[in-house]
């Protein structure tokens, strides 16, 4: 690819709507990646692409308990990360436009950026409820907690949730409004090619060695209050971080990409 490489941010993985709670940051900054469910009719498993079946909340590799009742509920494994949860290819699909669009923009040697809202938690967070979300057998230790007794916590870090660049993903090829067919040929464990119909509307295979989970956050919300954009969005994306910043596609010039990819390598 010429010219010097872009990116696009996308807000990704579990929220207080699916499956009502967030992922965790801890205080030093590492954090776990928890995917949405998957909310959409699926094929029969021969119906795949690959042979594999579809993935749930059981199947998840995280540092904590998961409620019972959630760990049979099939996961949106999108995106996935080679050996993050089980996955072996870089891949991502979306179908919505507002996120397609810009995606659809990049090119191989660009970056797709993945972003979630983490809720600060201690070290040792025992997870969100045994039987249901937010049960009696919950883990309600947060922010507020942390700062009560006296925790260090990582200066950069939202008081109590905030959102965070967790992910990145160099592209090798994007398809926008794929066929099954041609999306299948790229990324074929691809959540969406599961989906009965597939409905994405643009298909990203990344690169495998240059892809993948960071092993601290790059924070997006100042430390003040999660609400709040920092400069990378601000100043650097061509978001304004008005308003629900925090849900939107964040894009950035080559500068401001290369200042991310230098955040990235510290992180």
């Amino acid at each position: 690819m010429g010219g010097r490489p872009r990116a696009v941010a996308v807000n990704v993985a579990a929220n207080t709507n699916e499956p009502g709670f967030r992922g965790p940051v801890y205080p030093d900054g590492s954090f776990a990646y928890v995917p949405i469910p998957e909310d959409a009719p699926t094929r029969p498993r021969e119906g795949f692409p690959t042979d594999e079946p579809l993935p749930t909340y059981g199947d998840l590799d995280v540092p904590f308990s998961l409620p019972n009742t959630l760990l049979g509920t099939p996961i949106h494994a999108d995106p996935e990360f080679p050996d993050v949860h089980g996955r072996e290819r870089a891949t991502y699909g979306d179908p919505f436009g507002v996120k397609a669009g810009p995606i659809a923009t990049l090119g191989p040697g660009d970056w797709l950026l993945f972003y979630a809202t983490l809720t600060l938690r201690p070290a040792d967070w025992r997870g969100p409820g045994e039987e249901t979300v937010s049960d009696a057998g919950a883990d309600g230790r947060s922010g507020d907690w942390l700062a009560e007794e006296g925790v260090p916590v990582a200066d950069a870090l939202a008081p109590d949730w905030g959102a965070y660049l967790f992910a990145a993903m160099r592209i090798d090829r994007v398809l926008s409004e794929p066929t099954r067919d041609e999306a299948a040929e790229v990324a074929p464990t691809n959540a969406h090619l599961k989906r009965d119909p597939f409905d994405a509307r643009m298909i990203v295979a990344g690169e495998r060695e240059a892809s993948g989970l960071f092993d601290r956050v790059v924070p997006l919300s100042t430390p003040g209050a999660g609400v709040e954009a920092n400069r990378l969005v601000t100043e650097r994306s061509s978001d304004s971080g008005k308003g629900p910043w925090w849900r939107r596609p964040l894009r950035f010039g080559s500068d401001a990409t290369a200042e991310l990819l230098d955040r990235m390598r510290l992180a």
